[in-house]
């Protein structure tokens, strides 16, 4: 597809906004520490935005919010450092949160863990399509809620949220949803899970864009650990999303 720094620069703008819109809200207990890499890792961000959603995309896959070793470390979704580093080609200085949680501190591209969903998920696309280009040809991976949550050292998912702090969250999230899928025009928005499925069923309702879910990677799934890759490829090629060799159906 023809690539387009407005599109791009139109991401950036969308996703500032998210950040400074997310950043006048507040979580009590058992939320300790809240992280936005939108606003510590931001270059890192803006650099995967601007390499890979030039162009229009046929299909989204959306998670739900950053993984402490992942997108927290990266700015970059299911941002695994070494999938994130070797193959997108994206290493950049990452800085600090505004409170940093002690038992989950941000080292950026330094960070020794490995995110296993990032792990999992961008090692399909590297499987199957070869190339960061020949991938984001057609696709782009984004989260539903860029915070990250902890409660200690405990990651806390949005969906553990009190309706009082979720609702403002949601509203906020959904419309950058919708921002996104207006700029990208896809066909498919895929949720990765069932919390990213329901919110972008929430958020495109009132749109054209057709919503479905894969297996969710991450290593606390059973049925993930059992062979996430063959396992997910084939919900996309049922959806008709993927065709059966893993490559675009139509």
């Amino acid at each position: 597809m023809e690539r387009s720094g407005a599109i791009a620069e139109s991401l950036s703008a969308a996703a500032r906004d998210l950040s400074a819109r997310l950043a006048q809200l507040s979580f009590a207990p058992p939320v300790s520490h809240v992280y936005d890499p939108l606003s510590y890792a931001w270059q890192a961000h803006e650099t995967y935005l601007r390499r890979y959603a030039a162009s229009r995309k046929r299909v989204i896959f959306l998670g739900m919010n950053p993984g402490p070793f992942g997108m927290v470390q990266t700015g970059v979704p299911f941002g695994e450092v070494a999938a994130v580093r070797d193959w997108l080609g994206i290493e950049t200085g990452v800085g600090k949160p505004l409170a940093e949680n002690p038992r989950r501190p941000v080292e950026g591209f330094a960070c020794q863990r490995s995110e296993v969903s990032g792990r999992r998920l961008w090692g399909l696309f590297r499987e199957r399509f070869g190339s960061p280009e020949a991938f984001f040809a057609e696709h782009f991976v984004a989260n539903y809620c860029p915070l990250a949550f902890f409660d200690g050292g405990r990651n806390l998912t949005p969906d553990k949220l009190p309706a009082r702090e979720a609702e403002p969250l949601h509203a906020a999230c959904d419309a950058h949803l919708q921002a996104l899928a207006a700029i990208l025009q896809p066909a498919w928005v895929i949720g990765v899970g069932a919390f990213a499925e329901a919110r972008a069923r929430a958020a495109l309702s009132a749109t054209g864009v057709r919503v479905g879910r894969v297996l969710h990677p991450s290593p606390a799934s059973p049925l993930a650990n059992q062979g996430w890759a063959s396992a997910a490829a084939g919900q996309l090629a049922a959806l008709g999303v993927w065709g059966s060799s893993g490559c675009p159906a139509g």
